[in-house]
């Protein structure tokens, strides 16, 4: 593993254990050259994913990409951050266990619509709000009336 602080190639593992949900090892790493300390976390990769954008293009599916949409939802909202780490490595798991290598943006949306849906409603507007391109106020009044009348996503 390279030294994130200098590009050393030579680090070692001084510490390795289960994170928090079990979903991945932490490992706390070394480096000789110059005295730095630094954590990495392996996690299972079931398959290579691709998504397949609206237009048509394609790119390897990001993990930290999706976790950076989740969290901008949820910022300044009370939600524990280890409940959007689980609904996230659900959410990854789920799209690994499609059985399919290439996956449409549609199935990623739907998949965060539904969880942040039952883990925090204003994130659940938040996403939806940009997931949806909400352009005016009132396409957020008629995806809120739909909310209420039971009709949610």
């Amino acid at each position: 593993m390279r030294c994130p602080f200098c590009g050393n190639e030579d680090t070692q593992v001084k510490d390795s254990r289960p994170a928090e949900d079990h979903s991945a090892i932490r490992r706390r790493r070394y480096c000789q050259a110059c005295g730095s300390r630094f954590t990495t976390f392996e996690r299972v990769q079931l398959r290579e994913l691709t998504v397949v954008k609206k237009n048509g293009q394609r790119a390897p599916f990001d993990r930290d990409k999706l976790a950076r949409s989740i969290l901008i939802s949820t910022r300044k909202r009370p939600v524990e951050p280890d409940r959007v780490d689980r609904m996230i490595n659900g959410i990854v798991r789920r799209l690994e266990s499609f059985g399919e290598a290439e996956i449409t943006t549609e199935q990623i949306g739907g998949l965060v619509m539904d969880a942040l849906a039952s883990l925090d409603q204003v994130a659940y507007v938040r996403f939806a709000s940009v997931y949806r391109n909400f352009r005016e106020a009132r396409d957020f009044e008629d995806f809120i009336g739909e909310m209420s009348g039971g009709n949610s996503d």
